[in-house]
């Protein structure tokens, strides 16, 4: 982690409880975990269980909640997504743009996975609110980046947003190749991530990558990457189309 971050914290009192708390917690859990992955996915629980489901994905309010899932939804249509498309939402969280997006597709189109088990009880709970049954969506709960229960060559889209802000290069290198072989040639993979002028961590939860090194990344797995310029938001976009 970058001092300047830290000195930056340290000046606001509210923050740097903050911040010590977090470091507490942190050193807690990584204490008894066996990989990052078991990390992580028991971090996202602690922010379900004692914030809310909504802020462990992110957001502050759940009219925020709702309004990220429609601007994710809406750039992704205006962007190719089709009714017809058998959707992959790599880091689904509690569907907040599952719940734009199921309704959407064709029944049986989307699969979400997630590595919290409380964030994959909580779409549960998002499925029966917003009455999505009828589209049969499927929500898997992963322990490691490993996605050999999808055939090759089934899915036309795979998003990642927010996910790859919260991983090490090396896992991401995993979710592209995995990705990469559940893809139909001709799909493609948009994933979001903090840009940074060099790889940094925050507290290992928070990740910054310069953008060069995930397109070079992306094309070393096998895709043909491309910045979406017309992407506004916190974080940027990279789609990477896989070869027909």
């Amino acid at each position: 982690m970058e001092f300047s971050r830290i000195f930056e914290i340290l000046k606001s009192p509210t923050r740097t409880t903050r911040f010590f708390k977090r470091v507490a917690r942190d050193s807690r859990l990584w204490s008894s975990r066996k990989n990052f992955l078991d990390y992580y996915s028991h971090v996202v629980d602690s922010y379900a269980v004692n914030v809310c489901p909504d802020r462990a994905v992110g957001s502050d309010s759940h009219e925020h909640w709702l309004s990220i899932g429609r601007f994710q939804f809406d750039f992704l249509v205006t962007h190719g997504l089709q009714s017809k498309h058998r959707f992959l939402d790599i880091g689904c969280g509690n569907l907040r743009l599952g719940a734009c997006v199921i309704p959407y597709l064709d029944e049986l189109g989307y699969v979400g996975i997630d590595i919290s088990p409380r964030i994959v009880t909580a779409a549960l709970d998002t499925i029966r609110s917003f009455k999505l049954q009828n589209k049969l969506p499927r929500i898997f709960l992963v322990s490691e980046t490993n996605y050999e229960f999808f055939p090759d060559n089934y899915f036309d889209v795979v998003n990642a947003h927010s996910v790859f802000s919260h991983l090490p290069a090396e896992e991401i290198e995993k979710v592209l190749r995995e990705a990469y072989r559940v893809l139909k040639p001709g799909g493609w993979f948009d994933f979001t991530f903090k840009p940074g002028a060099k790889i940094s961590d925050y507290l290992k939860e928070d990740f910054f990558f310069p953008e060069q090194f995930l397109l070079e990344l992306a094309t070393k797995c096998g895709y043909q990457p491309q910045p979406l310029k017309d992407w506004v938001y916190a974080q940027d976009k990279i789609r990477a189309i896989k070869p027909n």
